[in-house]
């Protein structure tokens, strides 16, 4: 029981941050794309914020692993 609930806790932690940066980057990415659209010289910075979110999921999966590793050893 106590495994099963730690990798439920695990599971919440990806999951939700990869939902968050999900509804993130869709609506930076439509604003990238517009406003590369207009200049074509934004799209460094585009990608660039495009590209910030995704620290979000990689922090989540940290957060997973440690409550893994440390609850579950």
């Amino acid at each position: 029981m106590e495994v099963g609930l730690i990798a439920i806790g695990a599971a919440i932690a990806v999951g939700l941050c990869a939902i968050a940066t999900a509804l993130a980057q869709a609506r930076i990415g439509a604003a990238a794309v517009g406003a590369i659209a207009e200049k074509p010289e934004l799209t460094g910075r585009a990608i660039l914020l495009v590209a910030i979110p995704e620290t979000l999921v990689i922090l989540g999966f940290a957060v997973a692993a440690m409550i893994i590793l440390i609850l579950g050893g």
